[in-house]
């Protein structure tokens, strides 16, 4: 009897260990998970609490670059933005790219009005390097002063102490100034996503700066010096990547002690989102498929934050309904959620950019999935084209 009773309970206790051990992997490995996520939120709070870079009250000359390329309508707005800048010395140096509108006529007009215009045409560009790179290499090679800030040509600054309040970050020892550029606040969830993906992405990379880690900027509100620009090249070494102008350039030479960030509602520029889902997430894939030339190091730490972020809402989520550790990983979850929200609330105030934090857990589900698709398209694609 006995002897029966350990053959056929056997397989029963089999299974039964078996499940419990696979119940047990999967709860630690969500454990894992959101610690990892609790981890980087706990860095961006820590980065955020970091005092704002002393200001330099030496006001030094500024050639201020747009790239445009069939942009007359958005010049038309831009420039009177420019112009009202309250700054003593600056130039703007618009290059207008194969332009098909009326975009030179427009340009040509507004340098017999404005002395501090300067017009720099491209007809045709190389083979072997991206347009905007090309564009953009012409414009900061004819910009006469050494600091250049960039922008492009549908955004708008929001004070008229942009330049001032980019210009206070110029030290001696400085070479590198980022800025934040959020969107312009709209109807539709589209909107509010899009708003929400910028801000975050804003507060992560000026936050890992001001801990002394920068990685990225944005071209819509970068500077940096002229020599810097021309000493290393320029854009050669990625010049025929689609994309990158701007954070595969901070990506290779921002440092620690040569970069800093500008802060505050006076040093932002607006920019005109995307319309539709599609345009966005196409946008969003050509900005992510450059991260694969970024530095080793910090290739590894995005990838970690983002596919802990997918691996929240796609692992950890359902196993709440059945592990019987469900009650810790719920609590390291919702400490997640309230980490994040304050991330959000905390970065948009400091960066200077109202935002709604408490629709942040609804949107922070919509992340992962924008993670997943575009991530994924992101490592697989081969070529990547500028348009949809």
């Amino acid at each position: 009897m006995d002897f029966a009773f350990f053959i056929f309970d056997k397989p029963l206790s089999l299974s039964f260990l078996y499940l419990t051990t696979f119940s047990l992997a999967i709860a630690v490995i969500s454990l894992l998970v959101l610690t990892v996520q609790i981890t980087f939120f706990v860095l961006l709070l820590y980065g955020l609490k970091k005092p704002t870079p002393a200001h330099t009250e030496k006001q030094v000359p500024v050639s201020v670059i747009v790239c445009a390329h069939d942009e007359e309508e958005n010049l038309r707005a831009l420039l009177p933005a420019l112009w009202a800048q309250q700054y003593p010395v600056y130039e703007v140096v618009v290059v207008e790219d194969r332009c098909n509108d009326g975009t030179y006529d427009f340009l040509l007009q507004q340098t017999h009005e404005q002395p501090r215009l300067k017009q720099v045409r491209v007809t045709q560009k190389p083979e072997h390097i991206n347009g905007k790179k090309f564009a953009l290499t012409l414009g900061i090679k004819a910009a006469q002063y050494e600091w250049v800030l960039l922008t492009d040509a549908d955004c708008r600054p929001t004070t008229e102490h942009w330049i001032s309040q980019m210009s206070k970050q110029f030290h001696p020892d400085t070479e590198i100034v980022l800025g934040f550029s959020p969107y312009q606040k709209e109807k539709g969830l589209l909107n509010l996503f899009v708003r929400f993906e910028a801000l975050f992405t804003g507060i992560q990379f000026m936050a890992l700066a001001l801990l002394g880690k920068p990685y990225m900027g944005v071209g819509r509100n970068l500077a940096y010096r002229k020599e810097l620009f021309l000493s290393n090249k320029g854009f050669h070494e990625h010049r025929d990547v689609t994309g990158g102008d701007d954070d595969l350039f901070v990506n290779r030479h921002a440092q620690k002690r040569n970069t800093s960030v500008s802060l505050g509602k006076e040093s932002l520029v607006v920019s005109n989102p995307k319309k539709t889902v599609a345009e966005f997430m196409y946008q969003k894939f050509r900005h992510l498929s450059v991260g694969r030339y970024y530095h080793l190091r910090d290739k590894v730490g995005l990838a970690a934050v983002s596919v802990s972020w997918i691996l929240t809402w796609m692992v950890v989520v359902p196993v709440l309904f059945f592990s019987p550790w469900w009650k810790t990983i719920v609590i390291f979850f919702f400490v997640r959620i309230i980490l994040l929200a304050m991330v959000m609330h905390k970065g948009s105030k400091k960066l200077g950019d109202h935002f709604e934090s408490w629709k942040t857990p609804l949107l922070d589900f919509i992340y992962s999935i924008y993670y997943l698709v575009t991530g994924a398209k992101a490592l697989f694609a081969k070529k990547v084209k500028w348009k949809v």
